[in-house]
């Protein structure tokens, strides 16, 4: 009788220690949640140092290349040179 009691009560801690395991805090279920967070995370990272690169590029190119700055000067701002002729191309057909 004692030793069924004791193996019961040990299968109830087991139960419990399982269950606590799976389910509760810090358990599989978490660590499942954290790998995906993680996995979203790495590649935000990544797209951001990709949009890193890209920045650093243009700085340099934009420190060292005269022709880059007349490309944004001609392409935002609208700059033509000394003797050049500005055209206006208007597109007449409605989107």
């Amino acid at each position: 009788m004692t030793l069924r009691l004791l193996v019961a009560g040990l299968l109830f801690v087991f139960i419990a220690l399982q269950y606590q395991l799976w389910f509760g805090g810090g358990g599989l279920t978490d660590l499942i949640g954290l790998q995906r967070r993680v996995a979203k995370q790495a590649e935000h990272n990544r797209k951001l140092s990709e949009r890193n690169l890209a920045l650093r590029a243009e700085v340099i190119d934009l420190k060292k290349g005269f022709e880059a700055i007349e490309e944004r000067g001609r392409a935002d701002l609208g700059l033509v040179k000394p003797g050049e002729t500005f055209f206006q191309v208007i597109d007449t057909k409605k989107k």
